[in-house]
């Protein structure tokens, strides 16, 4: 099994910037097998895509959305990977989701049912 704790939200205002954490651990738990992707979910709405990570090379993928602003990192020797979000707008706020995909796919996946484990969550507001 795998557990990933996210951490990092807060309330903040238009134009601040956030960092948010996501530590992955777990008994069998390798990153090099998997895609770490960000996702959210505002209030009355669908959870939505961020931002993936493919954990060995490092290639990444945005949604248009964020584009620009946000950026995903990560640190092998600490198993986390990171949301850095920027110029950020109330239309961000939302609860923050880290996902892990094991699966073998085509290109990096972007979309929830491709994710096999998932974090609580974490909670931004952003206020105008």
């Amino acid at each position: 099994q795998v557990q990933l704790v996210e951490s990092g939200g807060g309330l903040v205002q238009a134009g601040d910037s956030l960092r948010l954490s996501c530590a992955a651990s777990g008994r069998t738990f390798s990153f090099g097998r998997y895609a770490m992707g960000w996702f959210r979910q505002a209030p009355g709405k669908e959870r939505e895509f961020v931002g993936v990570m493919s954990w060995n090379e490092g290639n990444t993928h945005y949604a248009d959305s964020v584009k620009g602003r946000f950026t995903i990192s990560r640190d092998t020797a600490k198993n986390t990977v990171y949301l850095q979000m920027n110029s950020l707008k109330p239309e961000d706020t939302a609860v923050y989701y880290c996902a892990a995909s094991l699966k073998r796919l085509p290109s990096l996946p972007t979309t929830r049912r491709n994710y096999d484990y998932w974090g609580q969550g974490t909670q931004v507001t952003v206020s105008s």
